[in-house]
């Protein structure tokens, strides 16, 4: 009887095993989109010096701690001028050197081994390339490594940003558009995360740190996004803590 029992749990996981890949098999043929090429020069440089201005980079640079939790999973405290950054999700805390991929790493409060801390930390990394990405992409269209180009698209310019380097996955690309202020509304994806290309995201819920930077809060596509629990100052004693978070690295 138990075999039986068995047998029919393996028949059902397959056959659900089954409809995922046929599922994945007609959105790769049926949603995929082809990455359209762009022509790089003087023109995507200067939308893409406008996005910069739209949100105003300048005032990015400048702030110095920023605070924001990602789809309620995982929630930061990132030291941008000492580049590092407070890491919690489950029953881990991390505390990372950004630079380094090194640091400290804790669950339930008690620190981690050397060989155990250092996947934990390897983890917090990845989660902050992929999440403090979200916070701010338009931010890096212009990063080292990356390259520009205009694409056509309804009669309107949009700006691919193509990262040869940097991050988890090196050599992904975007295409931004924008509304008639160059803020951005939307982009599409040709990821190595994601097997289609063109998956859309929206770019909106814009607010205003107190630096004067623009970020955008809600992301609605495959799956919706958001950014909560967002605030911005200039010391850690702005940001209400009672001592520097990253004084034990």
């Amino acid at each position: 009887m138990a075999g039986s029992k068995v047998k029919k749990v393996f028949k059902w996981l397959g056959i659900i095993l089954g409809l995922l890949i046929l599922i994945m098999i007609a959105a790769y043929f049926f949603i995929n989109e082809k990455k359209p090429i762009g022509k790089e020069g003087p023109e995507a440089e200067l939308l893409a010096e406008q996005v910069l201005r739209a949100i105003n980079k300048p005032a990015w640079d400048s702030t110095n701690y920023v605070h924001w939790t990602f789809k309620d999973m995982h929630t930061f405290l990132w030291d941008k001028k000492r580049h590092m950054t407070k890491v919690t999700w489950d029953d881990y805390e991390v505390l990372l050197d950004i630079s380094s991929i090194g640091g400290l790493a804790k669950k339930g409060g008690k620190v981690l081994s050397a060989d155990e801390g250092k996947k934990i930390i390897r983890k917090a990394w990845e989660f902050w390339c992929n999440d403090s990405f979200w916070l701010n992409a338009p931010a890096k269209i212009m990063d080292n490594g990356t390259k520009r180009s205009i694409v056509e698209v309804d009669g309107k310019k949009a700006l691919m940003v193509t990262y040869a380097s940097g991050g988890v996955t090196p050599g992904d690309s975007y295409l931004w558009f924008f509304d008639d202020n160059g803020i951005p509304t939307s982009y599409k994806m040709w990821v190595k995360i994601i097997p289609f290309g063109g998956v859309e995201f929206t770019w909106e819920e814009w607010v205003t740190l107190e630096s004067g930077a623009k970020i955008s809060t809600y992301h609605e596509g495959l799956l919706d996004l958001d950014i909560t629990n967002l605030r911005s100052g200039a010391t850690w004693e702005a940001m209400d803590l009672e001592e520097d978070p990253f004084s034990v690295l």
